[in-house]
């Protein structure tokens, strides 16, 4: 498949909650010149495929599907799909349960052999097999969560929120809003396998709730967004032990906000340079600058959303936009991403997509 700085061009794929009768997968191709989105397709057969993850060959995508059951097994889906080489078009190929209800999160390992997700109702995780034929096998391992914090409301109970590999496809991160806790796994990517790592766990300020997580380019820090406290946790990674080490909390919101908000996405861009993170309620992008000698963050201000509720948002693999996808007012607006300052400033173009939860992308072919 071409590259994106040959072909200019991006396929763009947005998971959303819309029943299997409906497109509830839809395609678009992006212009990287000008960020303008052209709608190419949708795929319908599944429910509320909510989250979505691209396998490191561009050949498949594979999808969360909150529903209530799967093959007469309670509890949520995990679906897979071929993708045309030539169009983008996904084709569905199988479905697997998740084991757990709710699932939210989901990601595919570097070799392409497995498939991580997160259960959020379920308060566990999974790994899932890819057959050579791009079909889902039945889970090689589960791991349900135990525990609690402090905020009665949300977190009487585990609720794993995403799922994340290192870069050097090692070890395994799950950000669990429920327990305040990043559980830390290695993964065993010969027999498919979640191992618990020597530290366990890394913990956030009680009531925080961990929700999304990733990693800087250069690998040697990570960051976590805290849903319930519009924060982000800056860690130092150390990558051959698998451990994380606090440097930094800070506020995702402005000085003197006093509405309700809660965060949802956290990014770095493809440079190292900036890290940005998505509040509900204030809706915004909020802006950070990474030092990347220590890791630590500097607040460099907020971009409204143009919308309610950005849940999710992604940034295209050169850098040079950020696609915000507000899920209540049903549109996905196009920021330019200034390279030197990471502010972002509206292209002017926007698209209507109903309930959008998750933007994926990758280059188109030729």
């Amino acid at each position: 498949m071409a590259d994106s700085s040959t072909s200019g061009d991006l396929f763009v794929y947005v998971g959303t909650y819309a029943p299997a009768q409906s497109e509830a997968i839809h395609l678009y191709r992006m212009s990287l010149s000008s960020g303008a989105l052209e709608r190419v397709g949708g795929v319908s057969g599944v429910d509320n495929p909510s989250f979505l993850a691209i396998d490191a060959e561009r050949r498949r995508l594979f999808a969360v599907c909150e529903v209530g059951q799967v093959g007469g097994r309670p509890g949520g889906g995990i679906s897979a799909f071929s993708l045309d080489p030539q169009t983008g078009t996904p084709t569905l190929l199988n479905q697997q349960s998740s084991g757990g209800g709710g699932p939210c999160h989901l990601t595919v390992d570097k070799t392409g052999r497995f498939v991580l997700a997160a259960n959020y109702g379920g308060g566990s995780v999974c790994i899932l097999p890819v057959h050579a034929d791009g079909q889902l096998g039945e889970a090689t391992d589960f791991v349900q969560h135990e525990g609690s914090s402090v905020n009665p409301q949300r977190q009487r109970e585990p609720h794993a929120h995403s799922i994340n590999l290192d870069p050097n496809n090692s070890y395994a991160f799950a950000a669990d809003l429920g327990l305040d806790k990043i559980m830390i796994y290695r993964l065993d990517s010969l027999q498919g396998k979640l191992i618990p790592g020597d530290e366990r766990w890394a913990s956030v300020k009680a009531g925080a709730g961990p929700r999304h997580f990733t990693f800087h380019p250069g690998g040697g820090y990570a960051y976590v967004i805290n849903e319930l406290d519009n924060t982000v946790t800056a860690f130092v990674y150390e990558g051959g032990t698998g451990t994380l080490r606090e440097i930094q909390t800070i506020s995702t919101l402005p000085d003197g906000f006093t509405g309700k908000s809660h965060c949802a996405e956290v990014l770095v861009s493809p440079s190292g340079r900036f890290l940005y993170g998505s509040n509900r309620g204030h809706d915004s992008i909020a802006i950070f600058e990474i030092d990347e000698k220590t890791g630590k963050l500097t607040p460099r201000g907020h971009e409204p959303t143009q919308g309610k509720n950005p849940r999710n948002f992604s940034i295209d693999p050169t850098g040079a936009f950020l696609l915000a996808a507000n899920q209540d007012t049903g549109n996905i607006v196009t920021f330019r991403i200034d390279p030197q300052a990471g502010t972002l400033t509206p292209t002017g173009q926007t698209i209507e997509v109903p309930k959008p939860v998750c933007i994926k992308m990758m280059p188109a072919s030729v």
